[in-house]
């Protein structure tokens, strides 16, 4: 198995879970009208974004890893920004 391989195959697990509690978030969120809700539901799709683009970043385009990872760690921090918002907002 490759390096290539493992990251492929995190990243999309990676994908698959924060894409369901994206999803989950955001229909707890359009059920309830709740802002909570809806800001952990973007909160989550940054840090899931933030993982896929990080992955196709460092799989498809020819930059320096390190792109990549800064990349994952802005849109992860976002994200998590985010998420302890939702867990303060009414």
């Amino acid at each position: 198995m490759t390096y290539y391989t493992v990251v492929v195959a995190l990243k999309t697990i990676t994908l698959v879970l924060g894409g369901a509690v994206t999803f989950y978030a955001a229909k707890a969120w359009r059920r309830t009208s709740s802002p909570a809700l809806r800001s952990l539901a973007i909160g989550f799709g940054f840090v899931t974004l933030g993982a896929l683009l990080a992955g196709g970043i460092d799989v498809l385009l020819d930059v320096d890893r390190n792109v990549a990872v800064l990349t994952e760690s802005a849109l992860t921090a976002i994200g998590f920004a985010v998420i302890v918002y939702s867990l303060y907002a009414e």
